[in-house]
């Protein structure tokens, strides 16, 4: 099975780059037994599964070859904008077709459960399926501790409004941080404050003083592949920050929204550490599939689940997507989705690191060295005004996010930078982007 998931993934990843492009054949059958040392066979059910999906037919005694795009799909339209600026994942690697299938599917086996109110926690053998799926991470929990969500962000809400069993109110957040959630505990009035966290880590020496005299509730931080940075907390600090929950009675809220797009495979989250059920692990699927999936996971101690479920009452995260999911993890489609996914981010980031490496020569900006993932800042000199500079990458339609909009208002020790996201940009136009970038802060430090 992993020989077969391996060469489709390949194969799809070829197709999708362009080595084998519409109309293109793909070699025989045999070629491609000799190619990936494996048996006929095995190359005859991957490219089976590919004209299956319809990204490639088959002509009698000639050969397979590469379906050509349809006149209104993404691909097909020339994209002028650089977009530096969404996170959201690429739409032209969105499996329509594999979850379509899981979709029908779903109806069909659990047609007598998903059109009634459902279990607030959500379907239960998606629950029990995510048992095994968390477990790959070092996230080790029973079905009963896992609550469906309707995307991460709701689980964050809902966090933030209830009350805890340590009986305190603030809400710690990194500095620079998740900017929508910035925006939602500054207007629901939460008692907040920052802590700030750059690419080289967090102060632990501050951490400790805030758990101690800070009255803090919950820590919310992302240990992995953090927005804006991009940066992932070492060993060192995960297991530190695990140690001081314990200590202070503060919660954590680790936000692991990215778990599944890196290449990390030794990554054990700050929930691995924490032996006194102080972790609170949120995971979200709209990232790895497509954003209007939709769905999240919540890991919860056991002493918050009826606060949680007082604030959360209902299911209405939908069963239907709760129940495809189940199938899409359950017959390995999600892995190997992945794994297409983490190759393509990867390689697009290379392609940025390499695009830095040609052109910031002179140090015009600071990049740290990240690897995988989807964001790397660029560090700006201090006389670089940002909104100018934001407006001059966009009159070259160049699309960047400035970093004013990830610090809460009142927060005043703040980094200069862009935020860089490879997600929608193609690996073609990575390199003109990196260069105007370069261009102009260049142009606007003088």
């Amino acid at each position: 099975m992993k020989k077969y998931v391996a060469i489709l993934s390949d194969l799809e990843m070829r197709i999708l780059e362009g080595q084998y492009g519409p109309g293109r054949k793909l070699p025989s059958v045999r070629s491609a037994a000799e190619s990936y040392g494996c048996s006929i066979s095995t190359v005859t059910r991957a490219y089976g599964e590919l004209e299956r999906r319809h990204v490639i037919y088959s002509i009698p005694q000639s050969g397979y070859y590469v379906v050509g795009k349809s006149e209104d799909g993404a691909s097909d339209t020339p994209c002028r904008m650089i977009d530096f600026s969404s996170v959201l994942p690429d739409a032209d690697v969105f499996p329509y077709l594999d979850f379509q299938h899981c979709l029908n599917k779903a109806i069909d086996t659990y047609k007598h459960q998903l059109f009634t109110y459902g279990n607030w926690k959500g379907l239960e053998k998606l629950r029990h399926t995510l048992v095994s799926h968390l477990a790959d991470d070092q996230v080790f929990t029973g079905a009963d501790r896992i609550v469906m969500t309707s995307g991460a962000h709701q689980a964050l809400e809902l966090l933030a409004r209830m009350p805890f069993p340590n009986g305190k109110q603030a809400v710690l957040v990194e500095q620079p941080g998740y900017d929508i959630y910035l925006r939602f505990l500054e207007a629901e009035g939460i008692p907040v404050s920052g802590i700030a966290r750059s690419t080289a880590g967090i102060d632990l020496v501050e951490l400790e003083r805030k758990f101690k005299d800070g009255g803090i509730k919950f820590f919310y931080t992302m240990s992995r592949y953090h927005n804006p940075l991009g940066t992932s907390y070492s060993t060192e600090e995960r297991k530190a920050i695990a140690g001081l929950a314990s200590k202070y009675d503060v919660y954590i809220v680790e936000d692991d929204y990215m778990a599944d797009l890196g290449e990390e495979r030794s990554f054990d989250p700050i929930h691995a550490y924490n032996r006194t059920s102080h972790v609170i692990y949120l995971k979200s699927f709209s990232k790895i599939i497509f954003p209007g999936l939709r769905l999240g996971a919540a890991v919860l101690p056991e002493r918050l689940l009826e606060t949680y479920h007082a604030y959360k009452l209902v299911s209405d995260a939908s069963l239907l997507s709760q129940a495809a999911l189940e199938v899409y993890i359950k017959n390995g489609m999600y892995e190997r989705h992945k794994r297409k996914i983490i190759r393509q981010y990867t390689e697009r980031i290379q392609a940025l690191n390499e695009a830095v490496e040609r052109y910031n020569a002179a140090g015009v900006i600071e990049v740290p060295d990240i690897r995988s993932g989807i964001y790397v800042p660029f560090k700006l000199p201090l006389t670089v005004n940002l909104e100018q500079l934001t407006k001059r990458l966009a009159s070259r339609k160049i699309s960047v996010m400035s970093s004013k909009r990830f610090y809460l208002a009142d927060y005043l020790k703040r980094d200069k930078f862009l935020r860089i996201s490879i997600s929608q940009a193609q690996p073609e136009q990575i390199d003109e982007g990196v260069k105007a970038i370069i261009e102009e802060v260049r142009r606007e430090s003088r």
